[in-house]
Order: structure tokens, then C-alpha cells, then sequence
């Protein structure tokens, strides 16, 4: 962006000036417009409290919904792979095992979900005001945190009935969460630019949840995968973060190492090749969408 200032005489007159705003295309790290995106954290944070509020508004049990999904599907999966097949907890109550890998895992689909058809339907916005567009699938990511902190809370309420004390494994929480955030930002970027060219794809991601959900360890450990098999697990970012999340809070065997290093290489480059694909895909938006 680059601003002008010109000077035009006219007689009689003083002189007048006259700003001129001009938007360029630009390639590179450049064309991300980082600081532009700061520069507009007030429009981010106004979009995600909008889409937070739209949620919950005129809704019977409000933000309960953000209990019941994990609960609900904890229980299931109790159910059928703890009791009926068996499966191995590592030492952990399978319904705690379950609903603690639950909680990134319904952040990073509620977040993949809202922010895929966010461009698409904020279309009256990209057609008649310039900010930068990475504002919107930014903002759509965000509101999932908030039903994780609420599921958060019945999740500390599960470790207490079941007697599991947290170890200062727990420090390493944060960086967990924020492999979520990116993983979740990464995958968005690319969705949401995708869907304004083809509009189908808002149909193939309840596809893609389901299926992505079961390749990972969410309704089972890890440990039941070969560990020939391992290195090629860990190529799903969601992996790296469920586990993370059993070992910090439940202090499972499963620690970080090589196998969540590759899960955070994969999330990095979904999200750098994410957003390299959406600000060379953003010039097209207001014409398309």
C-alpha cells in the first residue's frame, strides 16, 4: 500500500491537498501483510466476538452445547471401543483418556468448520471494504476456544472423580494447544480460499472431519499403532497434539519426541503453505464470491 500527497494550484484559491490510497499487489513474505493484519486487530477481535455471540444467541441451552458435543460423544466412544472392543487406555479411565484428546480434537473441527465457509459468507464485506483478508478466517478460528475452555472445566471435574493429579507435565499445555491453533489456522486458510473458487467443498469437509477424526487418536491411544507404523502416523498434526495433550495432563507414556516433532513439521507447513495459497489466491475473492 502506498499513500500519495499532491498538490494542486488553483487561482484565487489556496492551494488543496489531496491524499491518494494506492493498493498494489506484492509477492513473498511481503504479501502477507502482517502488520496490516495488527494494524486491524480491533475489526479481528469485533468479528470473532460476533461469530461467538451468533452462536449462542436465541439458542435453548446456550453454551451448554459446548458440554454435550464432547460429553455425549465421550460416552460413545466408552461404549463401544472401551468396553465392547477392548481397547487399552494406558492406565488411564477410558472415559478420561477419551474426553481429554476430545477437547483439541472438537477446537480444531469446530474451528476447521466455521472458518472454511467464512469468506463465503462474510461476501458483502470482501465486496465493498478494503482490509486484509486474512482477518476473516483469523477471526472464524478463534470463538472455538471459548467452548474449550468451558469443556476444559468438566474436564478437571472428571480428573478429580477419578483421583488424576496433574504432574508439572501440565506446563507444557500451551504449546500443545497452540499446534492446535496452527493446525487449525492451516488447514482454514487453505479451505476457506478454496471454497470461493469451488463451492462444493463446503460439502467434502463434514467428510473430511469424520475421516480425520478416526485416523486420529482420538477414540483410541496410540499405543495400539505398530511401531514401524509410527513415523508415518505422526505425518497427521492432530496426532502430535491429542497425544501432547494425554501426556501433559494425564501423564501418559507417550512423551514428546521425534513422533510430535513430525506432527508440529506438518502443521508448520500447513500453515506456511496456507497462507502463501490464500494472499495469492485474496486478489480474486471480491470478483468471485
Amino acid at each position: 500500500m502506498v499513500s500519495l500527497q499532491r498538490d494542486e494550484g488553483l487561482p484565487g484559491a489556496q492551494a488543496a491537498q489531496e491524499r491518494v490510497t494506492v493498493i498494489e499487489a506484492s509477492s513473498g513474505w511481503s504479501a502477507l501483510r502482517l502488520g496490516e493484519l495488527w494494524a486491524y486487530r480491533e475489526l479481528l477481535l469485533f468479528l470473532a466476538w460476533r461469530d461467538v455471540s451468533v452462536r449462542y444467541k436465541q439458542t435453548l441451552l446456550g453454551a451448554a452445547w459446548a458440554i454435550l458435543q464432547p460429553l455425549l460423544s465421550m460416552i460413545v466412544f466408552t461404549l463401544i471401543f472401551g468396553n465392547f472392543a477392548g481397547l487399552p487406555s494406558d492406565n488411564v479411565p477410558y472415559p478420561v483418556l477419551t474426553y481429554t484428546a476430545l477437547l483439541p480434537w472438537q477446537y480444531f473441527a469446530t474451528a476447521m468448520s466455521n472458518a472454511s465457509n467464512s469468506l463465503v459468507g462474510s461476501a458483502n464485506l470482501l465486496t465493498k471494504v478494503y482490509f486484509p483478508r486474512l482477518v476473516i478466517p483469523v477471526a472464524a478460528v478463534l470463538p472455538a476456544a471459548v467452548d474449550f475452555v468451558i469443556a476444559f472445566v468438566i474436564l478437571l471435574v472428571m480428573m478429580l472423580i477419578y483421583g488424576i493429579t496433574p504432574t508439572w507435565n501440565v506446563l507444557w499445555l500451551p504449546v500443545f494447544m497452540l499446534l492446535a491453533v496452527v493446525t487449525a489456522l492451516g488447514v482454514s486458510l487453505w479451505l476457506s480460499a478454496l471454497n470461493v473458487q469451488y463451492r462444493d467443498v463446503r460439502y467434502a469437509v463434514p467428510f473430511l472431519v469424520q475421516f480425520w477424526m478416526y485416523a486420529s487418536p482420538v477414540a483410541y491411544s496410540s499405543s495400539i499403532i505398530p511401531e514401524r507404523w509410527r513415523a508415518l502416523y505422526g505425518l497427521n498434526p492432530m496426532t502430535g497434539v491429542i497425544e501432547g495433550f494425554r501426556w501433559a495432563l494425564l501423564g501418559t507414556d507417550t512423551a514428546p519426541g521425534v513422533f510430535t516433532l513430525i506432527s508440529a513439521g506438518i502443521a508448520v507447513l500447513i500453515l506456511v503453505s496456507g497462507a502463501f495459497y490464500f494472499t495469492h489466491m485474496e486478489k480474486t475473492f471480491a470478483d468471485v464470491v
